[in-house]
């Protein structure tokens, strides 16, 4: 490939990340100031306190996005991947199963991912809420329709995601480059009237406004975080795009307009305190108000289109590495993997953003609830972060706490100022966070019960197979494949076809697959063949957290080591497992019941491993916890 091409392509992919990655945290110039002075926070408009709230905004950009995410965490990647829950995978890799963190750190990442769901409830929420108060700005007849026409734009959203994102995100990028031009001139503009808030960029400004504020200082950190959400985004889309174009994409495009735009609104109210009503929207007086409505939706509705296309793909890793049930799972584009659609958590999730709507009912109460899941993810960050550098890359202990101990301060204390409005709103994404965090665990330990109660009934196979061929029962045309667990012995539906059909098809398959705490296995590591003797086969299968599962593709990789496949010749054998909760050591009894029910709903494995439905033979077997 020639430089030129490398260049263009670098420019596309730096584009296209504008319009995916920094949808969120370039939406949050429509709230945040607005927020922070929020009578109900005692924080009067004053010079001081606007240059201590505008330069600990710019601060906060420059350390915790530019130099902890830009900079550090995204080294910290799993094979090209990111995301907490692939930073989860890539430290449980990295610290033995025997060790004492193993436990915890599993914890510490399944509840970071967890609220991340909250978060992504609340961004489409607050995001398109913000944009269509703009309305009120213009005229106050608008009120009481602000909370029916954000409920109207997301409804919309929602019900087109079965359509994939591949037709509508080429627009993506032109719009939120627009966006972000559009925040940078507001900024300038405002700047050039009042260029006293440049001293903003002075940290001296932040340090004396915590210094000589106390209390009411610290609560506001609860309100400049909101400045920062979707730093984690950036993170969690590295596999899509590549380090170097989101790095590009901040500090040439998102960075520059975001400071830009803060000193601006910070510059508004140092000339107009009374903007303070909502200083986004007056930025350039009455005229503009109805354009920055239409553009702010466009922009609000693309943030919340990249949460949702990542609640989607966190879903769908949460499966492969055994955290929640299989579920259907259906791709939107034939040329796209990443693009998926899963039913049951996109009306789920709306139902939960349209009750956070209407609950709420303002962009301000859900400011309250947007921060604490935010710090708590970034804190989780922090903490994983650290094991990363001291067990994968082996640093100096001493190194390993200068790299982070210093952003573990910061995460410590913005998680401690939002914890502060818990009862505010706070609650909403720790009460979301926590439920799906027992699902989650529920499911984990719920499937290492089975595991272990199948191991300790199993009959290894190979003296199985031994003593079968002593008196080997009727072999008729065909090929048997039978699904077996990683810890399994004899497979339950071998020995059910056995006690009832009293023959054994003439080729006989054992198919197991494996989940790797990795995105992706290569293909020519995808399928081993071990050869059991009397036309009997082990066959393994490797997939990572982030491949696609298919058998059918997986078995045409076999033709390469001996072993063809027809498919009409062939019958898949799978045990249907019915789990029954019993008194004894295990879960506590909701949590097997909870377990069970999860159990009874989940998607088929025929279905989830895509193999044909007419060549499945299931064979039921009860298995208790």
């Amino acid at each position: 490939m020639t430089s030129e091409h490398k260049k263009s392509g670098l420019v596309g992919l730096t584009l296209a990340a504008v319009g995916i990655v920094y949808g969120d945290i370039g939406t949050s110039p429509l709230y945040t100031l607005k927020t922070v002075f929020d009578p109900a926070h005692g924080l009067e408009v004053t010079h001081n306190n606007l240059l201590g709230i505008v330069s600990l905004i710019f601060w906060g950009l420059t350390l915790i996005v530019s130099l902890k995410y830009v900079t550090l965490v995204l080294r910290a990647d799993n094979r090209g991947e990111g995301g907490i829950m692939a930073l989860m995978a890539l430290v449980l890799s990295s610290v033995s199963k025997s060790s004492r963190w193993h436990v915890p750190l599993m914890v510490i990442g399944v509840f970071g991912a967890t609220l991340f769901y909250g978060d992504s409830v609340i961004t489409p929420a607050i995001s398109v809420l913000s944009a269509i108060e703009g309305l009120e700005v213009a005229t106050p007849a608008f009120s009481p329709y602000v909370v029916w026409l954000t409920i109207a734009v997301l409804v919309g959203l929602y019900s087109v995601q079965s359509h994939g994102t591949a037709g509508i995100g080429r627009f993506f990028a032109p719009i939120m480059l627009i966006w972000f031009v559009a925040l940078a001139c507001m900024g300038v503009v405002n700047i050039i009237k009042s260029p006293g808030i440049l001293a903003a960029v002075n940290p001296l400004h932040a340090v004396a406004f915590l210094l000589e504020n106390g209390r009411i200082a610290f609560l506001s950190l609860g309100a400049v975080v909101l400045a920062l959400t979707g730093a984690e985004a950036l993170y969690a889309d590295m596999g899509h795009f590549g380090k170097k174009p989101i790095r590009m994409a901040w500090f040439l495009i998102a960075f520059p307009a975001l400071a830009l735009n803060y000193l601006g609104q910070g510059g508004l109210l140092l000339a107009h305190p009374e903007a303070i009503s909502n200083p986004f929207y007056q930025q350039l007086g009455a005229w503009s108000v109805y354009p920055l409505v239409i553009l702010s939706t466009m922009a609000t509705v693309i943030a919340s289109q990249a949460t949702i296309s990542g609640t989607f793909s966190m879903t769908k890793q949460a499966i492969a590495l055994g955290f929640l049930p299989r579920m259907r799972v259906r791709h939107t584009s034939e040329s796209e993997i990443g693009q998926i659609y899963i039913p049951a958590v996109n009306w789920l999730q709306l139902a939960v953003v349209l009750m956070a709507v209407v609950g709420f009912g303002s962009s301000e109460k859900l400011a309250a609830a947007y921060g604490i899941a935010v710090t708590a993810t970034m804190l989780a960050t922090t903490i994983l972060t650290f094991f990363v550098i001291r067990y994968r890359w082996k640093m100096n202990l001493l190194l390993c706490w200068a790299a982070t101990g210093f952003f573990l301060i910061i995460d410590v204390n913005l998680f401690s100022a939002s914890a502060l409005k818990l009862f505010h709103g706070g609650w909403f994404p720790l009460l979301l966070g926590s439920i799906l965090f027992i699902i989650m665990l529920t499911w984990k330990r719920g499937r290492q019960l089975v595991f272990e109660n199948l191991e300790k009934h199993a009959i290894p196979l190979d003296d199985f197979l031994s003593s079968l061929f002593i008196a080997p029962p009727l072999r008729v045309p065909g090929t048997a494949i039978f699904l077996r667990g990683e810890t399994d012995g004899v497979p339950h539906a071998l020995l059910h076809n056995l006690l009832h059909n009293k023959v054994l098809h003439e080729r006989v398959i054992f198919l197991t697959v494996f989940m790797h705490e990795e995105p992706w296995v290569a293909p020519s590591e995808r399928v081993r063949v071990v050869d059991l003797g009397h036309q009997c086969y082990q066959v393994n299968v490797h997939y990572g957290f982030k491949d696609e599962p298919d058998i059918p593709a997986a078995l045409a990789q076999c033709a390469e080591q001996g072993l063809d496949f027809e498919m009409m010749e062939t019958s898949f054998f799978i045990a249907r497992q019915t789990i029954i909760s019993t008194p004894g050591a295990g879960m506590m009894p909701w949590r097997e019941h909870l377990f069970v029910t999860m159990s009874r709903n989940a998607r088929t494995a025929a279905d989830y491993y895509q193999i044909p439905s007419n060549r499945v033979i299931e064979l039921g077997t009860q298995v208790e916890i």
